[in-house]
């Protein structure tokens, strides 16, 4: 392509730049990295060690600031031939309005409302560790979180009072402590969103399982922390039900049939990742054909390799990061023909 542009979001900002940097410049680009404005100093070493490493000067290049003035003017430059962003729906929309005043090609990876599906046959503990991992991990500020989980009604009681009774015993703390089982958010500001959330659901009608608080005082009441949070009784209308969150915020509900298990997962309109839970591997492939989501788990969850595709549907994003997809974006297509008379 040429130039191309590398917009990072916060949340795992040295995993998600390099994700796209290496393609980038393993099919001959030169980068721009512009990180978030929360973590800006993760770039800059990037760009510090690729210098080291022996890449000449003005092939990896960093640029700080704030996505509104930054981002946006590096979007609108008509010298740049790619743009490649990572974060939410409503910023991805600006970039892609920005970019195609120019024609420029963008890579979208936007947010996600992802589901869990466990059916009555699933491995139950497994299930039950994942859909935990997959909602609290990095304080489920990950774009594919599980933060929607349908389970068999067969199972749903006692898979659900399990569920609550591991979250009720999560430990807060630093990320630093190997003992925290899960950290803080990223800001305060991202803490009271999270928090406005969690009032919507119940003003909504949703039913508190636990979570939904700041820790008590011991030493996290000045961090911006949230207990780990689960409701049911959500419904697709209600705000927890249907936003990205991007927190520790997980919504649990019950199904009777294959059918009705797959409508209530593609009521969204998100389409990132999905988790399916069965020992039955007819349902699983039959599933997971039917499900509106880009990437499919099966009986295991957080689970990508660099090797296959990663990205979605609908408002999830366009196009793909990893594999021969990713190297096909950096790259353009020429046809050449030769008259050998």
């Amino acid at each position: 392509l040429g130039v191309t542009v590398h917009i990072v979001p916060w949340n795992y900002p040295v995993a998600l730049a390099s994700r796209s940097v290496a393609p980038a410049l393993a099919t001959g680009n030169s980068v721009i990295i512009k990180p978030s404005e929360l973590t800006p100093l993760t770039a800059l070493k990037l760009g510090e060690l690729s210098l080291r490493a022996g890449f000449p000067k003005g092939i990896v290049n960093v640029v700080p600031g704030p996505g509104s003035e930054v981002g946006m003017a590096l979007c609108a430059d008509r010298q740049v031939d790619g743009i490649v962003f990572t974060g939410s729906a409503e910023t991805g929309v600006q970039v892609m309005e920005t970019a195609a005043k120019n024609v420029t090609p963008v890579l979208l990876e936007l947010g996600g409302k992802n589901p869990h599906i466990v059916f009555q046959d699933a491995d139950v503990p497994r299930a039950i560790k994942s859909v935990q991992d997959g909602i609290f991990t990095n304080a489920g500020q990950m774009c594919w979180a599980g933060s929607r989980a349908y389970i068999h009604e067969s199972i749903y009681d006692n898979f659900v009072k399990e569920l609550v009774s591991r979250a009720k015993t999560m430990k807060l703390g630093p990320g630093i402590d190997e003992s925290t089982s899960m950290g803080p958010l990223v800001s305060k500001k991202r803490q009271e969103t999270v928090l406005g959330y969690v009032k919507d659901g119940i003003d909504e009608g949703a039913r508190l399982l636990t979570g939904s608080e700041k820790p008590p005082a011991g030493g996290l009441e000045r961090g911006n922390y949230i207990q780990p949070t689960i409701f049911d009784d959500v419904t697709p209308e209600m705000k927890v039900g249907s936003d990205e969150i991007f927190g520790p915020v997980l919504s649990v509900s019950k199904f009777s049939t294959v059918d009705e298990a797959v409508a209530m997962a593609n009521n969204s309109p998100y389409g990132l990742y999905g988790g399916v839970w069965t020992s039955n591997v007819k349902t699983a492939h039959d599933v997971a054909s039917r499900l509106q989501v880009g990437v499919v788990a099966v009986n295991e969850y957080l689970v990508t390799f660099p090797q296959t595709p990663f990205g979605g549907y609908k408002d999830s994003g366009i196009g793909h990061e990893n594999g021969i997809r990713s190297l096909q974006y950096y790259t353009r297509t020429k046809n050449v023909s030769v008259n050998l008379a």
